[in-house]
């Protein structure tokens, strides 16, 4: 009796051991990781996805073994520090954030959350990083660093439109990466002999004065800098461009898409697919301050011809060489 009752308390630890295991693997915290995204989810979808994509490459699935929160700001910097409220409250183990606005919120309201940035401003010029090889603190990610690609953009521009001497800057003096952006396209401004006329605006409201004092100053192109509320407004962006006949230089993808002259920069989808290696490395225990904060890789130059034939605009046949797609 005493030797048949050994097997049978056997069966019952495995049995104990199998319903703690399972109850453990059930109650298992699912890591919640947040997302500010500057525009609209209609206006950039393609962000988020591309972060979805980076993360399934990681092993991550959501509603599986992940939660993903994103927050769409529509432009509107006012809405950043309720996104950042909530998601401190909800407990996010990571946010992935899209722009230095948005960083600023999140930073302002948790030092212990580690953010991961994805943004076309300087991160150390802005204070944001110690430095890119060594962020330190809770933040680090990518950066496209604005200020030189700024000065880039104005030359393909010059290149495009040889008479554009010039050229009208729309800027938004409250984004941190305004100053910035301005300093690298002055450089370049004086080495190709462009004169800048600087066109502020803060809110949608004041787009049609603007567009009118560009006409004023006799403006021959315009450059439309790195702004979430400016990429909110696109298509309004883009229509007042055409009915100037003004030649435009986006800093945002998001405008050839609805219909804009020209867009060279950065590849932000590739970043944010980028960024879901920064939550991985996270979620396994790495600190933000010991990842350091990476460029681009991949860049982007988007001729459209229909908006240049709409402003009777002939594209030079060596910067339509140089694009990477051009539509027709």
């Amino acid at each position: 009796m005493k030797r048949a009752a050994v097997p049978s308390i056997l069966v019952v630890v495995v049995l104990l051991a199998l319903g703690v295991t399972a109850e453990a693997q059930q109650t298992k915290k699912v890591p919640r990781i947040g997302a500010f995204v500057p525009a609209s989810a209609s206006g950039a979808p393609q962000l988020v996805e591309a972060l979805r994509q980076g993360l399934r490459e990681h092993g991550y699935v959501e509603e599986q073994n992940i939660t993903l929160e994103p927050r769409y700001a529509e432009g509107n910097i006012e809405r950043l520090a309720g996104f950042a409220a909530e998601l401190v409250r909800l407990k996010a183990d990571v946010i992935v954030v899209g722009s230095t606005p948005g960083i600023i919120a999140v930073k302002n309201t948790t030092g212990a959350i580690p953010i991961v940035m994805v943004t076309t401003g300087d991160p150390v010029a802005g204070g944001l990083v110690a430095s890119l090889a060594r962020p330190g603190g809770n933040i680090t990610g990518l950066t496209a660093l604005g200020q030189e690609l700024s000065g880039k953009r104005l030359e393909v521009l010059k290149e495009a439109v040889p008479k554009g001497s010039r050229v009208a800057v729309l800027s938004n003096p409250t984004n941190p990466d305004s100053e910035l952006s301005l300093k690298g396209m002055e450089v370049a401004a004086r080495a190709l002999g462009v004169h800048i006329r600087l066109q502020e605006v803060r809110d949608p409201t004041e787009f049609d004065k603007a567009f009118e004092a560009t006409i004023r100053v006799g403006a021959r192109a315009l450059m439309v800098l790195p702004d979430p509320m400016f990429v909110s407004q696109a298509g309004r962006i883009v229509a007042l461009s055409a009915k100037s006949r003004l030649p435009a230089m986006y800093a945002h993808r998001e405008f050839v898409d609805v219909g804009g002259l020209m867009f060279y920069g950065a590849s932000l989808a590739d970043m944010w697919r980028r960024a879901a290696t920064y939550v991985d490395k996270i979620l396994k225990g790495t600190k933000p301050a010991d990842l350091p904060v990476e460029q681009p890789k991949k860049f982007e130059f988007i001729i459209n011809l229909k908006a240049a034939k709409q402003i009777g605009l002939t594209i030079p046949p060596n910067v339509l060489a140089r694009a990477d797609r051009v539509i027709k």
